[in-house]
Order: structure tokens, then C-alpha cells, then sequence
């Protein structure tokens, strides 16, 4: 676990425990800082030391002291005061997402429930209908919620794992004996949680390899060592394996590694159907023994009939048929993505001026940005009322006469209320270059209630595009319940864009519902949601769910340039 995971979840905690004694207020605000702190891109421990914690959104002076206290001696004195304040075992059942803290308090007093094992147990034997408001329905939803729970404990965002990934593979290229070195397996494949992480090296001495994978820092235990394998747990909690092969089997391993269990049956079935067999080590004639292919993955895929396939798609689903048939598509690149459709600035509740996160941008090489901060019903991210957001506005206006090689569309992240309707008017709507329009709120509400809600903001005239569409925290939060479906044929009868949020914990819509939205004729486009400008770095997430969702560049709005974008809008 990173510093700044530990830092969130120490406040997180506060927040719960302040919830659950009914203190709503001082609540939302250690959990908005923890949600704040989480999504840093900085190290906590260095924003600290340049006495810099006040300038991150939410945190005032009494959080930031507890921060520093927690980051100087390892310890909070406040969250060990209110953990002394709750009944044993109602904090570990707060973990399970649907059981808040007076669901757990209620479990905890009526059925002296202490641990989700005990609560588990009381599920599968139909205990809790006896508590008021409990039925079969509410067993069924907490036996799911504990096992995506045990689940999730044991896989890591991918937006998490990549700057380890980098860290990792710069590390062992810096010794001469590693060849090539590449991440394989769910983070090869782009995935948006990963496991254990896999490293694959190519080299002719593999003890060398070895030798310097298990002196790297941060590692906590080396738990084996083997001539051409080890694997290692970092103080992150993260479980590599090193896996060392010769060149001239690198291309195979590559394949063999990288793909979804699923797809590598399925390409060994299709070898053995051709008399060949395939293996971490090659591409062999089944009788003869020969050696067909090995140092070059590419080759793989050609002998046994088939186009190249991405490894973003290695999954199984329908990309070996496509490969065969000739029609995969042509996955939209990472460098095709021109500008960033959602950003938020100091305006509201980013820490970035509007000219920091356009310096950012132009250091990108982007040719746009849409900065689209929070509407005024939003107060707790300070949210722009009409005469803010003209004021903003006009700012945005002098900042493009200046600003050569990047365009700064005005927009928002309006907020979308519980009759559908938007929070800001259209006086100043129509003014605007992007409209994205967002939930925030509301999201026990029906699968009924929380479509038309959708929809009719998608038939409002102003609205470009929706933001987040499902409203899913990946680990935390399941998306409100929807009919996607009808949502996203109203989204293409309207042209209106969906949003792949490239935030880490969002990546929403998911590669499925990306690729739904694109086979049912819907545009989308990309937007990090960066509150500061190292968060714009995220893109490459988004670019990532549009490719395993089978998105060519012509689904994708921001592959164009501005002219054709405002155009696809309505603006041009």
C-alpha cells in the first residue's frame, strides 16, 4: 500500500467512525480529504515536508495537523480515540459496500454480530430476516458484497500498479543481463484491477536477472529464488514474479503470459486442431518436435492463422474469431487522443489554476482542453453559480488570447437533479463550448427513477455529453442501478457523448459498456476528471478502456481536432 492510500485510509476511517456516532459533518470532511488525498499523483510524505498540506482540496488546518501527525509517528490519535468509541466488529463490517455504519450498529446490537464471517454466517442461515427491514433480498446483496469484498483485497488498480510497473522495469533494465523487460499477464492487458504482477525478462544470464530482481528496494520478503523464477512481496502489498526466459523464446512466453486463461486455451486448442503445440517456449510441430516459432510473438499469432491481436483484447471475447475472419478493428492509439474533455481547476475543487492545468497540457502535446468544474449545487466541491461561471468564462477568454498551440474550451460538469433537470440555467448553458452533465446524488433510487433521470438530461438541448455515466467507484461503489441500454440508444438518437472517465478508481464506462455504447452507433470520448495537473497523466487509462472496449479512433470525439469536435457537438 502506497503512503498515500495508507494517509485516505486513516481519514477514511475517521469519517466513518464520525458517521456511524451521527456527526455527519465533520464526516463529509475527512472523507472528502481522504478521497482528495488517495487520487494524488504527489507523495503525501513530500507535499508534507514543503509544508504544502493546506493546499490540497479539503484539507484545513486541523486535518492537515493530523496528517502530519500520522506521517512524523506512524500513528492518529483521534482515530484511536474513536475506534475505543465503537462496539467491537462494527468497523469491519462498515467494509462491506450496502452495510453503512447504522446497518452495522443494528447488526452489531440485535444479533451480536462482531466479524463479516459471523455476519456471512448469519446470512447463509437466514438469521438477519429477523431484523427489521432485513429480507432474502438483503441476504443475497451481503453474501455478494462480502465476496467482492475478499475479492478486492487481494487485486490493485491498475492506475496504482503502473508507476510501480515503471519503477520495477526501469530497475531491471538497469542491469546488462535483462535483454527485454515487460510487465505481462492483467496489467499487459491494460485490465482495469491487477493481481499478482508478472515480470518477464529476456536474458542469457538468467542468475544475474535474479539476482538483481531480489535486491531491489521496498521488498519485504522474498518468498523463492530459483535459477530463472522468483517472487517477491513488496511493502505495497503487491506480489511479483519474475519469470526469466532466453530470446529466443521471448516472443512465445510473451503470449503465454499475457493472455486471459481463456485465450490461451483457445489458441492451443487451435494449435493442437493444426498438429502443432504451443507453450511458454515456442510454436512446435507436434510430431516432429521442430521448433515453428518463438522469439517473435507476432509470429505466434501468424502461423496459427490469425491478424495480430492486441493484447488489451486478449480476453476471449470474439477477438481470436475476429483475427481469423479479418475484422478486427483498428484500436484507437494512445498517441490519436488530442485533448482532454474533463478538467477541474482551483475554481472548484481542484487545486490547479486554469493556467497550470493548460501548461500541463501543452507539455502533453494536447491541442484542447475542456475545463468543466462543478456546478453550483455541488457545494461541497464549491460548485459555479451562473455569475462565477461568467466570470470564469471571461478568464478562459483572456487566457486563450495568449496561450499559443492550445485551445481552452469552456465547459461544466453540470449537475443533473432527481427530476432530471439541470442545476444551472440555460442563459448560461448556451454560452458554453461543452456541457457535460453528471449525477452526484440521489443514488438509492430505482433503476426507473435513475434512467429517466438520464434520459431526460440527454434530451436536454445543451447537454453535450454525460459524465461517469454508470456512477461506479471501482472496489467501493457499484453503479447506481440503470437500464444502460435504453440510456444509450437515447444518447445515440441524441448525439450526445458518453464519457470513459480515465480517473483510476472511476474507468467508467468500463471496456463492456464502451464497447456496447460503440456498437450501438454512441461517440465517446475521454476525460481524466484531473483535479490537479499531474492527474492529467491518467489519460492513458482512459485510452486503454476505449481499446479493450474495441473503439477505433472514429468513436473516440477527442481524436479529433477542435474544429471537428465542436462540430460533432453542435458548436461548430
Amino acid at each position: 500500500m502506497s503512503l498515500n492510500s495508507e494517509v485516505a485510509g486513516v481519514l477514511n476511517e475517521i469519517g466513518e467512525i464520525y458517521e456511524a456516532n451521527g456527526d455527519l459533518f465533520r464526516s463529509r470532511a475527512f472523507r472528502t480529504a481522504a478521497q482528495r488525498i488517495a487520487s494524488l499523483t504527489e507523495d503525501i510524505g513530500e507535499i508534507h515536508a514543503e509544508g504544502k498540506l493546506m493546499e490540497i482540496p479539503g484539507v484545513g488546518r486541523s486535518i492537515a495537523s493530523i496528517i502530519g501527525e500520522y506521517l512524523e509517528t506512524g500513528s492518529c490519535a483521534l482515530l484511536e480515540e474513536l475506534r475505543e468509541s465503537l462496539p467491537p466488529g462494527v468497523l469491519e463490517l462498515m467494509q462491506l459496500e450496502g452495510v453503512g455504519p447504522k446497518t452495522a450498529l443494528r447488526l452489531n446490537r440485535e444479533l451480536g454480530l462482531t466479524s463479516i464471517d459471523q455476519l456471512e454466517a448469519a446470512a447463509r442461515e437466514g438469521r438477519l430476516r429477523g431484523v427489521r427491514g432485513f429480507g432474502a433480498k438483503t441476504e443475497e446483496n451481503i453474501l455478494k458484497a462480502i465476496q467482492e469484498h475478499r475479492s478486492r483485497l487481494e487485486r490493485h488498480l491498475l492506475g496504482g500498479i503502473l508507476p510501480l510497473i515503471r519503477g520495477i522495469t526501469s530497475y531491471l533494465k538497469g542491469d546488462e543481463a535483462a535483454i527485454e523487460v515487460k510487465a505481462v499477464g492483467s496489467a499487459r492487458r491494460m485490465a482495469e484491477t491487477v493481481g499478482d504482477l508478472d515480470i518477464l525478462v529476456s536474458s542469457e544470464r538468467p542468475s544475474m536477472v535474479v539476482k538483481r530482481f531480489t535486491s531491489m528496494p521496498n521488498i519485504t520478503r522474498v518468498i523463492s529464488r530459483g535459477r530463472t523464477k522468483s517472487t517477491v512481496m513488496l511493502g505495497k502489498g503487491v506480489r511479483v514474479d519474475l519469470r526469466v526466459v532466453p530470446p529466443e523464446s521471448y516472443g512465445a512466453a510473451l503470449q503465454y503470459f499475457t493472455g486471459s486463461k481463456e485465450h490461451n486455451i483457445k489458441l492451443r486448442k487451435m494449435a493442437k486442431e493444426r498438429g502443432l503445440k504451443l507453450s511458454e517456449y515456442g510454436l512446435f510441430e507436434r510430431d516432429s518436435g521442430k521448433k515453428i516459432a518463438g522469439e517473435d510473438e507476432r509470429e505466434i499469432y501468424r502461423h496459427l492463422g490469425l491478424g495480430w491481436i492486441e493484447p488489451e483484447l486478449r480476453e476471449d471475447r470474439g477477438e481470436i474469431e475476429a483475427a481469423a475472419s479479418g475484422g478486427l478493428p483498428r484500436l484507437v492509439g494512445y498517441g490519436e487522443v488530442r485533448g482532454d474533455l474533463h478538467i477541474h481547476t482551483n475554481w472548484s475543487d481542484g487545486t490547479g489554476t486554469l493556467e497550470e492545468m493548460a501548461e500541463k497540457a501543452r507539455e502533453m502535446g494536447l491541442e484542447y482542453i475542456a475545463i468543466c468544474d462543478h456546478s453550483k449545487t455541488l457545494g461541497i466541491a464549491r460548485g459555479l453559480d451562473e455569475e462565477r461561471l461568467r466570470e470564469q468564462m471571461r478568464e478562459i477568454d483572456r487566457l486563450n488570447e495568449r496561450m499559443e498551440g492550445l485551445t481552452i474550451l469552456k465547459g461544466v460538469e453540470c449537475n443533473i437533479k432527481a427530476d432530471g433537470s439541470l442545476d444551472l440555467s440555460s442563459s448560461v448553458l448556451r454560452d458554453l463550448d461543452l456541457v457535460i452533465a453528471a449525477i452526484h446524488s440521489g443514488f438509492k433510487s430505482d433503476e426507473k427513477q435513475m434512467t429517466e433521470r438520464l434520459i431526460k438530461a440527454i434530451h436536454n438541448d445543451h447537454v453535450s455529453a454525460i459524465a461517469h455515466p454508470t456512477g461506479r467507484i471501482i472496489q467501493r461503489r457499484r453503479g447506481y442501478p440503470l437500464d444502460l441500454d435504453r440510456v444509450l440508444e437515447e444518447a445515440s438518437r441524441q448525439g450526445v457523448l458518453m464519457e470513459i472517465n480515465a480517473f483510476p478508481d472511476r474507468l467508467d464506462l468500463n471496456e463492456l459498456n464502451s464497447r456496447k455504447a460503440g456498437e450501438r452507433g454512441v461517440t465517446l470520448y475521454i476525460g481524466t476528471d484531473a483535479h490537479t495537473p499531474s492527474q492529467m497523466d491518467f489519460l492513458p487509462l482512459g485510452v486503454a478502456v476505449a481499446r479493450r472496449g474495441w473503439l477505433e479512433a472514429g468513436s473516440v470525439a477527442n481524436t479529433l481536432d477542435v474544429e471537428g469536435l465542436l462540430r460533432r457537438i453542435g458548436k461548430g
